[in-house]
């Protein structure tokens, strides 16, 4: 079974930065590429970021290019999302995903609960 558990999500005024974190089990870190998804109340999820399993290649949705990083620690099994210079618009529910093509959105199969990331102007 494939799990993944977010942290890192809260409340920042637009300009500020925060990292978001996902942990998974050794298995799932070594067989998958990762993702982060967003979804803002009343819209579609949207990809925002993915990573390949070895780290090398990295892919952003044109809104966040520039603004965040992502970014996988091979020793904790986790992958993290720094945001920086975030916008009133990046106010969504993160959510951490699982797949085989790490710049394809239909292809992660697997799916965190989410953690809230608020920024207020």
């Amino acid at each position: 079974q494939v799990r993944l558990v977010e942290s890192g999500g809260g409340l920042v005024q637009a300009g500020g930065s925060l990292r978001l974190s996902c942990t998974t089990s050794r298995d799932t870190f070594r067989t998958y590429a990762m993702g982060w998804f967003r979804q803002a109340p009343g819209r579609e999820r949207e990809f925002v970021a993915g990573i390949s399993r070895s780290g090398g290649r990295t892919y952003y949705t044109k809104s966040v290019k520039g603004r965040f990083t992502f970014s996988r620690d091979n020793a904790k099994y986790t992958v993290h999302l720094q945001m920086d210079g975030l916008k009133v618009e990046d106010t969504a529910v993160y959510i951490c995903a699982a797949g085989y093509e790490p710049d394809n959105g239909e292809s992660y199969y697997y799916w965190g609960q989410g953690t809230q990331v608020t920024v207020s102007s």
